[in-house]
C-alpha cells in the first residue's frame, strides 16, 4: 500500500489532458484569425521526417516529469505547476488572438507523409501562438538546467530532445518562428516567477519555524 501511495502524486499529471479540453474548444476560427508568417518562415523547408520528434513530444513530457518526480519531487511539482499556468496563459491568448498556419499540400503515399497527414487531420491549423509544444519542451529544459540533479547525461537527453521537438514544430509546418519564440519566452517567465515564489515561500517557512523554536 505504501508503494502505491508513493507514486500517487504522479496522478496530478491527469490535469494536463483535462486542461487540454480548452485547447479543443478553442481550436477553430470562430473568433477570426491572424497570420504571423514572416519571410524567415518561407525560407524554412518542410521536412516530413521531423514528424517523429514532433509526435515524440507526448512521451518526452510524460517521461521527463516522471524522472523529475523520482529524482527531485519538488522540481516535479514546480515544473507541473508552471506547465499548467503556462497552458492557461496560452488559452487566454488563443481566445483573444487566434492565429493560423498554412500547411503544405501532401500527395505522397509513404508512411511519413501519411503520419503528417494524420496529425493535420486531428489538429486544426489554429491555436498556434504561443506553441504549446515549444512552451512545454523549453519548460522541461529550463527545469533540468536549474536543478540540483543535472548532469551531463540528463542535460544532453532533455535539452537535446526538447530542442529537436521545438525545431520539429517549424519543419513540419505546425508553427511559425514567432510561435516558437513566444513560447520560449513564456516558459522562461513562468518558470522564473514560479521559482521566485517558491524561494520566498521557503524563506517565510524557515522564518516561522525559527520563530516557533525561539518561542519554545
Amino acid at each position: 500500500m505504501k508503494r502505491v501511495q508513493k507514486w500517487l502524486p504522479l496522478c496530478w499529471m491527469i490535469l494536463i489532458p483535462i486542461f487540454n479540453l480548452f485547447y479543443l474548444l478553442l481550436n477553430n476560427d470562430n473568433r477570426g484569425v491572424n497570420s504571423l508568417v514572416t519571410d524567415l518562415d518561407h525560407m524554412i523547408p518542410f521536412v516530413k521526417g521531423f514528424i517523429i520528434p514532433y509526435l515524440g513530444w507526448y512521451a518526452f513530457i510524460f517521461l521527463t516529469l516522471c524522472y523529475f518526480f523520482v529524482k527531485e519531487p519538488r522540481l516535479y511539482y514546480k515544473t507541473l505547476i508552471s506547465l499548467l499556468i503556462g497552458l492557461c496563459v496560452c488559452y487566454v491568448v488563443y481566445f483573444f488572438f487566434q492565429t493560423t498556419v498554412q500547411r503544405p499540400s501532401l500527395s505522397e503515399g509513404d508512411w511519413l507523409s501519411r503520419l503528417v497527414m494524420f496529425v493535420y487531420s486531428i489538429d486544426q491549423p489554429y491555436n498556434c501562438f504561443p506553441s504549446i509544444h515549444c512552451f512545454t519542451s523549453f519548460l522541461m529544459m529550463s527545469a533540468i538546467n536549474s536543478s540540483a540533479i543535472k548532469n551531463k547525461y540528463n542535460l544532453i537527453t532533455i535539452n537535446g530532445s526538447g530542442s529537436l521537438i521545438i525545431l520539429s514544430t517549424l519543419l513540419v509546418k505546425q508553427h511559425v518562428v514567432l510561435d516558437a519564440l513566444s513560447a520560449v519566452l513564456l516558459a522562461h517567465i513562468v518558470f522564473a516567477v514560479n521559482s521566485y515564489v517558491e524561494r520566498r515561500l521557503v524563506i517565510q517557512w524557515k522564518k516561522r519555524r525559527s520563530l516557533s523554536w525561539t518561542m519554545k
